[in-house]
């Protein structure tokens, strides 16, 4: 069964309480509904919700970010419209920190660094590109980077994005020449036969908007064969 069409079990969730339940996304799923038809990440956690605690009538469940079809990793969603507000001014407001490893075939030049380019989409072909200055239309994004790890000749890189753009994460870091593996889209040479790239959100830490404590959230690495071997490196 693809991932698109498997359903959310026990094992997929990170963290659930009252106001909040996150996800470890797998690759292949998409957030919302699309045109491709498949159904989406947000429509079989309100069945998963439904099923857990008895409500025919279906559960609220508010969307308040994204990760691209091809991405795994931590994805937070809102189990009350309270949360779903807070937790939106909260990421507009960049107080929710985002960690990310992407594994790279080429050794970036600088072992760690920040990457500010100016990104214009092309909602058409779904592609974003990088600009070294602002240009019409473009929106700034800046994410930080560092060399964490090298294995059997992959390197593997640790991404704290500052904003949120589309395909940010991607773009910067085939700017550097260092494009993600799978993502033949930004210039890896070949795809993945299982729609994914090499794109992880590996933790989420923020305030929590009811009870105002910290929380991290952790999301392991897909068991694909190759990505789990990356967990040796820690969080």
């Amino acid at each position: 069964m693809s991932n698109a069409n498997r359903p959310i079990t026990d094992s997929d969730i990170l963290y659930e309480d009252n106001h909040l339940i996150a996800v470890n996304k797998r690759a292949g799923d998409i957030v919302q509904v699309d045109d491709t038809g498949d159904e989406p990440l947000d429509e079989k956690v309100k069945q998963y919700l439904a099923k857990k605690y008895n409500k025919p009538n279906g559960a609220f469940l508010g969307v308040v970010h994204r990760l691209d079809r091809p991405v795994s990793g931590v994805i937070l969603f809102a189990k009350t419209s309270k949360a779903l507000d807070r937790i939106n001014k909260m990421f507009k407001s960049r107080e929710m920190h985002k960690t990310y490893w992407a594994v790279v075939r080429n050794r970036p030049a600088q072992t760690a660094g920040t990457l500010v380019h100016w990104l214009v989409k092309n909602s058409g072909k779904n592609v974003t590109k990088a600009y070294d200055h602002e240009v019409k239309g473009s929106l700034r994004a800046e994410l930080h980077y560092k060399l964490i790890g090298e294995l059997n000749g992959y390197y593997l890189i640790e991404v704290n994005p500052v904003t949120g753009r589309p395909h940010q994460i991607r773009v910067q870091l085939a700017s550097l020449n260092c494009p993600i593996v799978g993502d033949n889209k930004y210039g890896y040479p070949r795809g993945s036969l299982k729609k994914s790239i090499c794109l992880h959100a590996r933790k989420l830490v923020f305030e929590h908007p009811v009870k105002k404590e910290e929380v991290k959230i952790f999301a392991s690495l897909p068991r694909d064969g190759f990505w789990e071997r990356f967990e040796v490196f820690g969080e």
